[in-house]
């Protein structure tokens, strides 16, 4: 009785030790840098006699390996890796992998809501991951955009970064936040800078489609579409609780830049929760000391025993004032009760500090400055969204689906002042924006796949100003920019095909119909200006479409052929805007508006020979037809009004234009070693439009550009020698827009304003010190060039040390 007790109990022993045993063999592979699981990996032995396959959450089960073989994990997204089996046991059952050099970011979403092969899709979309994001370690979303080579960023102040993509700017493209359409009522078509209300940090990849995106996206989607997804909570792969984080200090030289950030994520088998901290300390920039002296900043004005004094700058080369500093918060809840369904809510908030408008505090007046004070206050932007999506069903309408539905509030303010006046101009705005999307895929057959939702878009502007006396500290009403109470609503249906024969052929093709109504009032504001109308209304509507093939006759060639149609209704920055656009112009509102179109194809050529060179062409050409342009006009027959104290000339947005706009991209990767690489890409745009009868540059047209990389890589070091490049555009190339600000030119031998060519040699370098340090170090601009962006109206940093320090929990 004794030994059969004793039998049983070593039994159940052994029992229990080879279940826990089996239960630690579960390993789980994730994505190096995100830690994200990755399903579909394939184990394997070196004799492929043994092999499984990790499920959706990244797992798989080791028992059947010997503790001292060599296992094999492949997926062709992946790096291929092989570890020991005690090895993977050392390190706690957990595996990461990275990225391949070509199949870095070949999975997109931004096409059509849900996760696409990049290779099917007909247009060229551009992205960068979270590691290449931290490699570039970005001031401003903006300064990341511009990492991408296929985009020019304008700034008109440090606080800043106006996006152009292939000729198109401001209101004709279309920001993107978490699958939320971030455009407003009130975007305009002069530089916009709510790009940079977007933490750089707290990003996870970033996706533009370079070219029309108007039948996923409606309305502005005409030049491109730039896609931010930020990073999301992730939930534990074991029975306790996942906890990490980061930590990073930055510093840069040129505008002594003081950031500091962290981000915390605790997560749960159903709950997963994640907060991201971000705050940024930006001094007056410092620019190059190698360049057109027409850049330095002599003099400024300073308010000195209750009057304006205009004092020598002693460090020209320092731009004042352009400080200011900027807080970014996001917390993120993520709720999965199964595999195929998850409840996502965001609550994002940014505020900056009041900042300077450089570009205007260098007017000129005959011999003096213009401006005493031109300040944007706190430019605050909110959003809060919830998302519900299912992966997977058995329904006949969908296999997934996803419903995103937002809110959002955007706060934004101006100051101006001029010279010894004691009048100060202030106007203020807000804008809340409800949104609704429904986006459902459904594959009807092998082959084919098809993508389709709804969309609704509710605005609500508020605008208030006033006229400040800073000598008697009394106000009064004021005119102001926008009919307050505005409303700006928009409903939408579209659908797209994806039908996919064989491996080597792919069709997409779509429909959208879009109705957007707007309605404003100007009863205030006729209190100043008697307009000939009370009101305005647009309610129009727009029928858009895409169609393209890729074509992949071998491994080594893949065609790409898109043509598509896009549009830009009027929204309320349009209609009811008052404004000075320039000196002595003022901007007023035109009731007569409709929407304009774009017509446009693209032409690309992919070369892949082996991962060793690939070679990216691309072509383009848009037609934009009734183009939405600022305009001479008649205010009650009169063409000049007073406004803010001076003589103006009346100017209104009208369908008064048409544009062409052709461009050539090139792209190139040599991988001359694992370790060793180049990278390369460039631009070349071109374009006019008509300006009452007469064919002339179209303002947002850049310069060609590009920029070229030298990458070493080993194990914890990178290195990156870079180059990037800006061709000159003469004074016969400007647009007549620019010519009218010629003050933020160079001049050439002739006295004429002119955007010089330029370049800048820049090094970075990161190291790995382990799994928990690295530190990124960069050098930009090393010869010191002095140099200024087409457009801008403010100075490019000159020799930059930027310095970041990061510690993983």
């Amino acid at each position: 009785m004794c030994l059969k007790v004793k039998c049983n109990i070593i039994f159940s022993g052994v029992l229990f030790l080879f279940i826990h045993v089996a239960f630690s063999q579960t390993i789980t592979v994730l994505e190096a840098g995100t830690d994200e699981p990755i399903p579909g990996v394939a184990l394997y032995n070196l004799k492929k006699t043994k092999y499984v396959i990790t499920d959706i959450d990244g797992k798989a089960q080791l028992n059947t390996f010997n503790d001292r073989e060599v296992i094999y994990f492949q997926n062709l997204l992946y790096e291929k890796a092989q570890f020991r089996k005690l090895e993977i046991a050392e390190k706690n059952y957990i595996v990461y992998l990275t990225f391949k050099v070509e199949s870095l970011n070949q999975i997109v979403i931004s096409a059509s809501k849900f996760e696409q092969n990049k290779r099917d899709i007909p247009q060229t979309i551009v992205s960068l991951n979270a590691k290449e994001i931290a490699l570039a370690n970005p001031q401003t979303s903006a300064d990341l955009l511009e990492n991408t080579g296929n985009i020019y960023i304008q700034k008109s102040q440090l606080g800043g970064g106006s996006p152009m993509i292939r000729g198109f700017s401001t209101n004709r493209l279309l920001i993107t936040v978490d699958g939320v359409r971030m455009n407003n009522a009130i975007f305009r078509g002069g530089n916009l800078q709510n790009v940079i209300s977007i933490d750089p940090l707290s990003i996870k990849n970033t996706e533009v489609t370079l070219g029309a995106g108007s039948v996923v996206y409606g309305s502005d989607a005409i030049g491109g579409v730039m896609s931010f997804y930020t990073k999301k909570p992730q939930l534990s792969y074991k029975d306790d609780m996942f906890f990490n984080g980061n930590a990073l200090m930055r510093y840069a030289s040129a505008n002594n830049e003081k950031t500091g950030h962290f981000d915390l994520n605790l997560g749960y088998k159903k709950w997963a929760f994640l907060t991201n901290v971000s705050y940024t300390d930006f001094d007056d920039l410092r620019m190059g000391s190698n360049g057109p002296s027409d850049y330095l900043r002599s003099e400024y004005v300073i308010r000195q025993n209750g009057e304006d004094v205009i004092i020598a700058n002693s460090e020209p080369e320092v731009q004042k004032p352009t400080a200011y500093s900027q807080i970014n918060l996001m917390q993120k809840v993520h709720y999965g009760p199964s595999d195929n369904l998850n409840f996502d809510l965001g609550l994002y908030y940014t505020t900056t500090s009041d900042y300077p408008r450089y570009d205007r505090l260098i007017r000129p007046r005959g011999e003096t400055l213009r401006s005493a004070e031109w300040e944007y206050g706190p430019q605050q932007w909110f959003m809060g969204n919830i998302q519900v999506t299912k992966t997977s069903s058995n329904s006949n309408l969908y296999d997934k689906i996803q419903a995103t539905a937002a809110y959002q509030n955007f706060v934004e303010s101006r100051r101006v002042r001029e010279l010894q006046s004691p009048l100060k101009e202030v106007r203020e705005e807000n804008v809340d924006a409800i949104s609704f999307n429904l986006d459902l895929e459904k594959k009807i057959s092998p082959k084919t796949s098809i993508f389709y939702g709804v969309e609704y878009l509710y605005n609500t502007v508020g605008s208030k100003a006033k006229e400040e006396n800073i000598e008697t500290n009394t106000a009064i009403a004021n005119v102001t920019r926008y009919p307050n109470g505005s409303t700006w609503q928009s409903m939408a249906g579209y659908a797209s095909l994806k039908y996919k024969p064989n491996p080597k052929f792919v069709f997409q093709s779509g429909l959208r119909y879009n109705q957007v109504i707007a309605n404003a009032s100007f009863t205030e504001n006729n209190a100043f200006l008697n307009l000939p109308f009370d009101d305005a209304e647009v309610n129009t509507g727009a029928l858009t479409g895409t169609a393209g093939i890729t074509w992949s006759p071998s491994k080594t060639i893949q065609w790409k052929l898109n043509a598509s149609t896009a549009f830009r209704a009027p929204n309320i920055d349009d209609i009811g805007k008052v404004f000075d656009s320039e000196p002595g112009s003022v901007v007023v509102p035109n009731q007569n508006l409709k929407a304009e179109y774009a017509y446009g194809g693209e032409l690309g050529l992919k070369l892949n020979f082996d991962g060793k060179v690939i070679i990216d062409l691309a072509t383009y050409y848009t037609f934009l037809d009734n183009a939405l342009i600022r305009r001479d006009f008649e205010l009650n027959g009169e063409t000049e009004i007073m406004y803010d104290g001076e003589l103006s000339t009346v100017q209104a947005i009208q369908n008064a234009s048409k544009a062409w706009i052709y461009g050539f991209e090139a792209g190139i990767e040599v991988n001359f070693s694992e370790r060793l690489k180049l990278r390369s890409q460039y631009n070349i745009i071109g374009g006019t439009e008509d300006n009452n009868g007469v064919e002339v540059p179209v303002r947002h047209v850049a310069p060609n550009f590009g920029r070229t990389h030298f990458i070493w890589k080993n194990n914890k070091l990178l290195f990156d020698a870079f180059l990037v490049y800006n061709n000159e555009l003469s004074f016969n190339q400007l647009a007549p827009s620019e010519l009218s600000k010629d003050y933020l030119y160079a001049k050439d031998k002739n006295g004429n304003p002119y955007a010089p060519s330029w370049h800048t040699i820049n090094f970075r370098t990161q190291y790995n010190w382990n799994d928990k340090f690295s530190i990124t170090a960069s050098l930009e601009n090393i010869t010191d060039q002095r140099y200024r962006p087409y457009s801008s109206g403010i100075s490019a940093p000159g020799r930059n040390l930027i310095v970041a320090l990061k510690y993983s929990l």
